[in-house]
């Protein structure tokens, strides 16, 4: 019989490089048994939503080739995590297993069940960082609490030590010759055929590794040396893009970090500092996760429990399909529908219409948002529909509520990306682009548009519902 593997479990951490549970297990003595485990059954596990399944099964799979030319076979199972990995350890006489953190609820109770399993029966089982910058258990503020305001967190974790420099990938891996039972990754995160509604996702991103560290490339070269503010303009290519590879794990912060201090692209400080301000904001969704399980369901600010959201399902439905008559809205959830992606500043614009204007429970954007999009993330995407509803952590205030027709002729003023998404609205002269509604019927009707059959009236008037929103915002605090 072989010798007993090492296992390295790839969960959210899919790269080679920089990938210290598996450079740990590279160095050892015994071989590898690279394991990828999908668990939707451990309790507390959020189960993925359509977009990000689809880009996991192509991620796992560019994975899969990458260790297979290290010398290396993946593991394909699906299950509890801890039940696996008792199965692996029986089948194979493994001895050892080795993982990268993770920081979502379900994943840390599963991940500490196991170790205190593993290691009470006396097996070797070690953790390691890389999802992040910082242990969110160990930073803390002066009062010895964690850190509820981004401002003094970032100022905390900007001003330690730089990052370190990220782990080299193994140049070759000594795999387990062994056997063991696996699955297809056809079988365990099957894509969409009937009806194949991923084209979009296919045309718009490189799902892996090396497509992580072309964007990566592609952004230090052309993206930000504008980023500072090009970023807000959602026609513009300023922004990195390299959020889904992060939630993915196929790159991580420690890289990133490295390749802005190489000086690589023609970008001034600046803008580095905005855009490593950026990351540190992902670093402070997590860091609110960790302390408060339950961001996506519950409140952060306990005072909005009492808020009088409506249930309105027409308007919910308008809003998913880019249909509320505001273009700038409407666009961007188009380009969510068709690419799994939205720009920043429209997503702002998009949450704050259905929280403030609709006044339609942020939960409900947040789980439209966690199943549409590929960078689905179980920190940052709560954490950010919290923070623009106003009941989250350093939260936007209440009274600020976006004009959707202000913020759509500020960031797209020449109406590129209003055109690209809402296709019929793009003969409108830039005048009425961003309100429809007010263009005489000659001019809609050379445009090829009739309101109320080609594309809709407002949902809602603006000013009739940010006067609604300020008044139930205020009984709320009344309330209270």
């Amino acid at each position: 019989m072989s010798e007993g593997p090492t296992l390295v479990l790839f969960r959210n951490d899919l790269r080679i490089a920089d990938n210290a549970a598996l450079y740990h297990a590279a160095e050892a003595a015994s071989p590898v048994l690279p394991v990828f485990v999908l668990d939707e059954e451990s309790d507390g596990v959020r189960p993925r939503g359509g977009a990000s399944r689809w880009w996991l099964h192509h991620s796992v799979a560019a994975l899969e080739k990458q260790l297979d030319r290290l010398g290396a076979r993946l593991a394909v199972r699906r299950g509890r995590m801890t039940e696996v990995v008792d199965d692996l350890i029986a089948e194979t006489g493994a001895s050892c297993v080795f993982w990268n953190r993770r920081y979502d609820p379900g994943g840390i109770a599963s991940d500490t069940a196991m170790k205190c399993s593993l290691r009470q029966r006396g097996l070797h089982a070690e953790s390691f960082e890389g999802h992040l910058l910082h242990e969110p258990s160990r930073l803390k503020n002066g009062s010895g609490s964690y850190y509820k305001v981004f401002t003094p967190f970032w100022k905390t974790l900007s001003s330690g030590p730089e990052p370190r420099d990220p782990v080299d990938a193994p140049s070759s891996l000594h795999g387990w010759e062994g056997k063991v039972d696996a699955l297809r990754i056809d079988d365990v995160l099957p894509l969409p055929t009937a009806p194949d509604w991923a084209g979009g996702l296919r045309e718009n991103w490189s799902p892996g590794e090396h497509g992580a560290h072309e964007r990566l490339e592609a952004f230090l070269e052309d993206g930000l040396d504008d980023y500072g503010e090009g970023r807000d303009f959602p026609a513009r290519p300023a922004t990195s893009r390299l959020s889904p590879h992060l939630a993915h794990g196929e790159i991580t912060p420690y890289q990133i970090f490295a390749a802005l201090r190489d000086g690589r692209g023609k970008a001034g400080s600046a803008d580095v500092a905005t855009f490593r301000k950026e990351v540190g904001w992902r670093e402070f969704c997590h860091h609110l996760l960790f302390h408060n399980p339950e961001l996506h369901r519950k409140n952060f600010q306990p005072s909005f429990d009492t808020f009088a959201w409506v249930s309105d399902d027409k308007a919910l439905r308008r809003w998913q399909k880019g249909l509320t008559g505001y273009p700038i809205v409407d666009a961007g959830m188009r380009e969510l529908w068709q690419t799994g992606a939205m720009h920043n500043r429209v997503r702002m614009i998009a949450a704050s219409l259905l929280t403030k204007h609709l006044l339609i429970d942020w939960r409900e954007g947040e789980r439209w948002f966690w199943d549409t999009l590929v960078d689905a993330d179980p920190a940052s995407n709560p954490a950010n529909w919290q923070w623009v509803a106003g009941s989250g952590a350093d939260a936007a205030p209440y009274f600020r509520i976006f004009n959707p027709v202000l913020q759509g002729e500020k960031f797209d003023p020449k109406g590129d990306y209003v055109r690209q998404f809402v296709p019929e609205l793009a003969k409108l002269p830039n005048r009425y682009l961003h309100k429809p509604w007010e263009a005489p019927k000659d001019v809609l009707a050379k445009a090829g548009m009739e309101l109320g059959k080609t594309y809709p009236p407002p949902v809602v008037d603006h000013g009739r519902a940010r006067d609604r929103a300020l008044a139930a915002y205020q009984a709320m605090k009344d309330e209270a």
